[in-house]
């Protein structure tokens, strides 16, 4: 489902085809630069504010693109650290965007790792049973402009935090495209926006910082694993036999895992990275010892971490994460085989940090506000 914006948003421009857009307009190449600088480093929210060229160039720009794709709706802090940002695009849809911190001893919360997790797509078409981003179905496809958009709209809430004299280009650590969506299902605009993120002249971001989230489709994973963008890969596997992912993850009919591992394993060898494995613990569905065994097998012949997530309830959805006991019995069996195993502790619970769930929230009190005015 493609959006067409009134103007399209000038995150989404790279420094050829911007450049292009400019020297066609008879402004000197030189400018680009200057533009991006303004975009990237100064974070500026106005054309106005660029004050180093013309009256004539911004008036240009402002007739031809769109500066604020996104806008700050609200922020919900979490009792452990974690920010959700909900943003309204120019449709009025809504996205989440996700701070995740990891505080470190001595210092503040200035000085915190932060992990950024992005939406690529309005809901989602996957229909994931256990997850909240894909209740509504898929409503469009993000941008390249509206993805990049949301770091930077992260960055300025950063700043306010971190004095710029002393702030790197990114006021983040590491991003995650785990957010909203299918980030492959949205292949051509997250690449564009994740090479964006990662130019020098954009947000200098390394690659190896970048890690990329699928459910399994596997034509798209083999697609990536040609690319020369170095980015890490992740796969909701959620399943580790095809039993147990078909209940809760449709793409599975289409992609099983016999498809699905060599895929991912000709990814890990192309780029000589580890992938890791994302296991959401969900009670009496995949949480079983035997469960364990087969996942152990598969991260064994894969040379992948596991990151164990014990289930975010989500309203509306019946299912229960395992007790503490049941979680840690479950990763012991990963241990145990010295496979790289990481039992993620809940973060964002009271502020539904889960994929879509503030979203549906919120498109839920405007609906019962606009039906009952």
């Amino acid at each position: 489902m493609k959006f067409t914006p009134d103007k399209p948003a000038i995150y989404g421009e790279t420094l050829d085809s911007l450049t292009a857009r400019l020297t066609e307009a008879g402004q000197p190449a030189f400018r680009t630069r200057q533009i991006l600088d303004w975009l990237y480093k100064k974070r500026v929210r106005t054309w106005a504010e660029m004050t180093n060229l013309s009256r004539e160039l911004r008036a240009w720009l402002e007739a031809n693109f769109d500066l604020e794709p996104t806008a700050f709706v609200l922020d919900r802090q979490s009792n452990d650290e974690t920010d959700k940002l909900l943003l309204e695009l120019r449709d009025k849809s809504l996205i989440e965007t996700v701070i995740i911190r990891a505080p470190m001893l001595g210092v503040g919360i200035d000085k915190s790792r932060k992990t950024i997790c992005i939406s690529t797509q309005v809901g989602c078409a996957m229909g994931c049973k256990f997850c909240a981003s894909g209740l509504a179905g898929l409503k469009r496809n993000l941008t390249a402009g509206e993805i990049v958009h949301q770091l930077i709209q992260v960055c300025r809430q950063e700043d306010a935090l971190t004095p710029r004299a002393h702030a790197e280009l990114a006021s983040f650590d590491n991003i995650v495209v785990m957010g909203m969506g299918e980030p492959l299902h949205n292949y051509d605009a997250v690449l564009r926006a994740l090479t964006i993120v990662n130019a020098e002249w954009g947000l200098g971001f390394g690659a190896r910082r970048i890690t990329l989230s699928t459910s399994g489709l596997v034509p798209r994973i083999l697609q990536l694993a040609d690319e020369s963008l170095g980015l890490r890969l992740a796969i909701s596997l959620h399943g580790a036999t095809d039993e147990v992912r078909e209940q809760i993850m449709p793409v599975n009919k289409r992609y099983p895992l016999a498809e699905l591992l060599p895929a991912v394993r000709a990814f890990s060898e192309k780029h000589g990275r580890m992938v890791t494995l994302e296991f959401i613990l969900i009670e009496e569905i995949n949480d079983s010892l035997d469960q364990a065994e087969k996942l152990r097998d598969i991260a064994r012949d894969l040379h992948a971490h596991v990151n164990l997530i014990p289930y975010n309830t989500v309203e509306g959805l019946p299912w229960k994460r395992p007790s503490i006991t049941r979680q840690e019995r479950f990763a012991d069996v990963l241990r145990a085989a010295r496979v790289p195993v990481t039992l993620r502790r809940e973060k964002g619970h009271d502020i539904a940090a889960a994929c879509g769930q503030l979203r549906l929230k919120t498109e839920k009190a405007r609906e019962e506000a606009t039906a009952n005015p």
